[in-house]
């Protein structure tokens, strides 16, 4: 079994509700729930900031899409860039 930590933390009375719910529902602890929830937002915002860290280094070297690449994209997608 893996190790693990307790870690409080503070919820509104409404969004408690409704943890307690999904857990019936699911037949899942709330304590499993949070740490997944926790899990997947930790694991969504270090993908934003490391997508985020590259294009600034892409940035910074210069590699932008060209004028006619946007407009391809545009055009692709039936936007008119003008």
């Amino acid at each position: 079994m893996s190790q693990s930590t307790t870690m409080t933390i503070r919820l509104d009375p409404e969004l408690k509700a409704r943890l307690d719910k999904l857990s019936a529902a699911t037949h899942r602890s709330k304590s499993f729930l949070a740490a997944e929830a926790v899990r997947e937002f930790i694991e969504l915002n270090e993908w934003q900031i490391a997508e985020i860290k590259t294009a600034i280094k892409e940035a910074d070297a210069g590699d932008f899409a060209s004028e006619q690449e946007v407009r391809a994209v545009f055009n692709k997608w039936g936007i008119n860039g003008d």
